[in-house]
Parts: C-alpha cells; sequence; structure tokens
C-alpha cells in the first residue's frame, strides 16, 4: 500500500489526506484531525492518539486557530517526502499539513507509558549503582551519557527490521575503540535483512561468529554501569530501543564470569571470588560424570571407605549408575524451569520444595541412591554461581554428553569430551578476538582483569588505538 504513495506532499490539504488514508487504511489508532482555520485555509493533523500528548498537541491547536502564527512551525522537523511522514507518525511523532505548503511539519509530541527505572532482578549487585536499563531507548542513552560525560562517548543511530523499523544505537568511545573493530560491527549490522527486529536477541543472531556454538560470543547486560565500564575498556555496545538488555562486544570467556560489583569490591576479595567461580563452573559441568565414571569404571581411585558407603548406598536400586544420575538431572533441569516460569512468589518455594519431597520420596522408594542425589544438588547450585546467565547454559547442556561419556567410557571419555570442549573454545573467536584471550593465547594482561582483578592504581589506562 506504501508503495502507492505520491512521492512528495503536496501543496493541498486534502490530497496528501487522501493519500494518508489509503496507507492507514484499517489502522483504528490512527488519527485523522482535518481543521478549518479563520480565513477558510484547512489544517490537518495526524497522529497515533495512544502516543501522544493531548496537552501540547492542544497548544498547537489554540495557537494555529488564535494567534494564526504558521511561522511558529518552522521550530519543528519539516519533511517534503510523504513516506517519511509515515514512518515518523508511526514513531510516535504529530504530522502538520497547512494549507497551501509542500511540506509536512513533525512535531515531537511523545507521551510513551514506560517502565520505571529500577534495579535489574537478573544482576543484582551487593555493592554499586541500583539502575537498570529501561525499554525506553533514550532513557538508556542518557544512563550512559550520565557516567561517561565526554565528547568521545559517540551513539551511531541505525535501524533495521522491513516491518518494525526499530532504532538502535552503537556505543563506542572514539579515542578508546579500534577502528578495525567498529568497521567489523559496521559491516555485521549492515548484512541485517528482516522483515521483524523486536529485541536485541535477533541481532546477536545475525552478527555473531559462530552460530552454531554453544558458548554466547556477544555479552548481554540490563546495567548502564556494565555498559560504561566495557565502553572505557575499549568495547562497543548495541542498545535497541524496546530492549533492556545492551549487547557487549567483543566478548570473552573470562567476562561471563565476571560479576556487576567485581570492580567496587577490594581486588583481594574479587580475586578470590572470581577463582571460586571458575572451580563452580568446572564442577557443575564435570561432577556428574566423574562421579559416574569413578563408580563405574574405576572404583580403586576411591577410597575404600567411601566405596563401601556408596556400595551399600546402592542394595536394590535398579538402575545402572548413569541412568539414575540422567533421571535426576533431568528432573532437576525441569524443576529450575518450572521455578523460572511460574510466578515470582511460589516459583523459589515450588523450586525448592519439589526437589526436597522428590529426591527424598525417590531415595525412600528404592529409586535412587543418596549419593546421587546429593552428587545432582551439589551440580546445581554449582551452576548458580555464574554471573552470566547466557554462559551458565551451555555448562548446563554439555553435563549431559559427558555424562553419557562418562557412563559408557569411563574416565577415557570424560577426557576425550574435555578435549573436544577445550578445542573449540580454543578456536572460537568473538569478532576477531580469542574466546579464551588474555589465558589461550597467553597475553601481557593475563593477571589485569581476567582470571584475577589487580588494584586499580597498577592498571594503566586504556591507550588510543
Amino acid at each position: 500500500m506504501e508503495s502507492s504513495l505520491p512521492l512528495n506532499v503536496d501543496e493541498r490539504v486534502g490530497i496528501n489526506h487522501d493519500a494518508l488514508r489509503r496507507v492507514f487504511q484499517h489502522c483504528a489508532d490512527i488519527v485523522f484531525r482535518p481543521l478549518k482555520l479563520p480565513d477558510r485555509a484547512e489544517l490537518l493533523l495526524v497522529y497515533i492518539d495512544e502516543l501522544t500528548d493531548s496537552t501540547k498537541l492542544e497548544q498547537i491547536i489554540s495557537t494555529c486557530m488564535l494567534s494564526r502564527d504558521f511561522d511558529r512551525m518552522t521550530q519543528y522537523e519539516s519533511v517534503t517526502r510523504l513516506s517519511e511522514v509515515v514512518a515518523k507518525v508511526l514513531k510516535g511523532c504529530t504530522a502538520i499539513f497547512l494549507d497551501g505548503r509542500p511540506v509536512a511539519y513533525l512535531a515531537e509530541l511523545t507521551a510513551f507509558k514506560q517502565r520505571a527505572i529500577a534495579e535489574p532482578s537478573n544482576e543484582a549487585a551487593i555493592r554499586g549503582p541500583r539502575e537498570g536499563f529501561t525499554e525506553d531507548l533514550k532513557t538508556n542513552l542518557s544512563l550512559i551519557r550520565r557516567k561517561i560525560s565526554h565528547p568521545s562517548l559517540k551513539f551511531e543511530r541505525h535501524q533495521a527490521g522491513e516491518l518494525t523499523n526499530t532504532e538502535f544505537v552503537v556505543a563506542y568511545i572514539e579515542d578508546v575503540v579500534k577502528p578495525g573493530l567498529l568497521q567489523e560491527v559496521r559491516r555485521r549490522l549492515q548484512t541485517i535483512h528482516t522483515n521483524q527486529l523486536l529485541d536485541s536477541g535477533y541481532i546477536e543472531e545475525y552478527i555473531e561468529d559462530r552460530r552454531l556454538s554453544l558458548f554466547p560470543q556477544i555479552q548481554n547486560t540490563e546495567r548502564p554501569d556494565t555498559v560504561s565500564a566495557s565502553l572505557l575498556a575499549g568495547r562497543i555496545a548495541i542498545i535497541v530501543d524496546g530492549s533492556p538488555n545492551a549487547l557487549l562486544l567483543p566478548m570473552t570467556f573470562w567476562a561471563g564470569l565476571q560479576a556487576a560489583e567485581d570492580h567496587y569490591e577490594r581486588f583481594i576479595y574479587v580475586s578470590a571470588v572470581r577463582m571460586l567461580r571458575l572451580l563452580l563452573a568446572i564442577l557443575s559441568c564435570l561432577l556428574p560424570s566423574i562421579y559416574v565414571a569413578l563408580t563405574t569404571f574405576h572404583p580403586q581411585m576411591i577410597p575404600l571407605a567411601l566405596m563401601l558407603s556408596i556400595s551399600a548406598s546402592r542394595e536394590g536400586i535398579p538402575f545402572p549408575t548413569v541412568i539414575e544420575t540422567l533421571l535426576m538431572e533431568l528432573m532437576f533441569e525441569g524443576l529450575r524451569e518450572a521455578g523460572l516460569r511460574l510466578p515470582k512468589a511460589i516459583g523459589s518455594a515450588v523450586s525448592i520444595v519439589g526437589a526436597l519431597v522428590i529426591g527424598e520420596a525417590a531415595v525412600q522408594a528404592g529409586f535412587i541412591s543418596a549419593p546421587i542425589v546429593m552428587i545432582v544438588a551439589g551440580t546445581g547450585i554449582a551452576s548458580f554461581a555464574f554471573p552470566s546467565y547466557s554462559l551458565a547454559l551451555p555448562f548446563r547442556i554439555l553435563r549431559f554428553p559427558l555424562l553419557v561419556a562418562g557412563g559408557f567410557l569411563g574416565l577415557y571419555g570424560v577426557a576425550i569430551g574435555i578435549m573436544f570442549i577445550m578445542i573449540h573454545l580454543v578456536t572460537l573467536k568473538s569478532f576477531g578476538m580469542p574466546y579464551l584471550k588474555p589465558v589461550a593465547p597467553i597475553g601481557k594482561n593475563l593477571w589485569k582483569d581476567s582470571l584475577v582483578r589487580m588494584n586499580k592504581r597498577f592498571v594503566p589506562a586504556p591507550k588510543k588505538p
């Protein structure tokens, strides 16, 4: 329908009215408000009622009707193409047509109903700011600008989605970001051709390096302070209108193990906690498979007293160790997902009570041994230590193939699985940056802000590329 539009705005209001009526046919939210001025000239306003501030709109109408101050319209943006008028009206602008003028004036009278700034529920911090992004692009940009008040902070506007016409911004600090990285990001964004773009996750799938990899190659966050710290470190952020999650790139494995408050606490505590997170990440992936491999194929590697206790607890269990572990892991993941989808008031209670009741009942009925319940519970607790939800997901998924490998090949199967994972991680890159940098390959900033965090007074500021 839009292709049948006249190319330019006509100086006759009636012609423009008819053309826009054809485009916005059956659009009940579009308001056409024609007015007759005292000198019989015509005035037409086109807007979306739910997105327009009615008070400001009436002020404009009063100005035109009473004082007939038409020159005041020059303070608004003027366009000559009807296609631009259509796009702007759909974004919340009010289009004003005056008889005898072959232009349309666009007034920003938007009054969006938006969520208030609040602390992100998925990235709660013990220490630091308590503000998070909202779904409004302008609000999100202001939160970043308030933290980095320097002209080197650049916001490049882009648009994608033929039907959604979604705006998004590429943010970077000109004196810090590498020009090659910025050019590569721009090139990949230009390859996005889609009808819909509703969230930052759409962009992530279009521009990531390896789409079949389980590991996230672009970090997402709801915290303005995390985005600001990443920009100061030379990274690039992508903020999408309508999404509270900003994208940060490039991403390394170690960035997924860093929490928001890591830069607010003392470096000694942070370094110790980061090492603990890494240990828990390894346990969340390997603990069930190693237990199954040892008890099934290598019992001689377990202390005798412990092995006798495990054997006694397994008397009467009808399933092999690998099967009962798989069943308990699947049950635990099911309870976790149920807790996430249920209302928050009862979700956590259902997860905890369900795990306790099902685990105790399974042990009492003789279907599952008590050590398996402890192993699965310990694995679940370790998986909750990930600050990044997107990085925790591949570990939850890889736990199952490693478990099967350990159940059929013992420690050899686990070792083969670990080898394949490490080969994949070593070869994986995010916008040209090795995923395990600076550990593999070893870089000069190995101890700067990856495995541990140095005291800030010993960390030099990023240099201009």
